[in-house]
């Protein structure tokens, strides 16, 4: 048997963030908040819902951020949570092929190579330790 998410009505979310249900209607109409909906088409908020609310509340009346710059952050936000995804996801890689790539060795140049490859790191000018001589 699947478990339901608990959901909340419009009003139970209007009532506990103090909001007028109309400021949760205009968050869904310019994206902000997009809750789901029941069969009989009832604004329905999950506790993610609730927690994006609590964030462009947080940004609209304690830093006074428009609307216009929250949709921004929001959505800078979700880029860098898919980056963070991302890298995690890579990093994973690294450490399930760690002995696998630590063990990986350049074959010799061919005899017919043009040019030599050799593997030299150099660090940018702006990268180099600055400490004070």
């Amino acid at each position: 048997m699947k478990k339901r998410a608990k959901t909340f009505t419009i009003s139970a979310v209007a009532e506990e963030f103090d909001v007028h249900p109309q400021t949760l209607r205009l968050y869904e109409r310019e994206g902000l908040l997009k809750p789901s909906r029941s069969e009989g088409n009832t604004r329905l908020y999950t506790d993610a819902d609730l927690e994006r609310l609590e964030l462009i509340l947080s940004l609209t009346r304690d830093l006074g951020v428009n609307l216009a710059g929250v949709e921004i952050i929001l959505n800078m936000r979700e880029k860098m949570d898919g980056m963070q995804r991302e890298f995690e996801r890579f990093f994973d890689y690294l450490q399930a092929h760690a002995e696998e790539l630590s063990q990986f060795t350049e074959p010799p140049p061919e005899a017919g190579a043009l040019v030599p490859v050799s593997r030299v790191i150099r660090v940018p000018a702006k990268r180099r330790s600055t400490a004070k001589r």
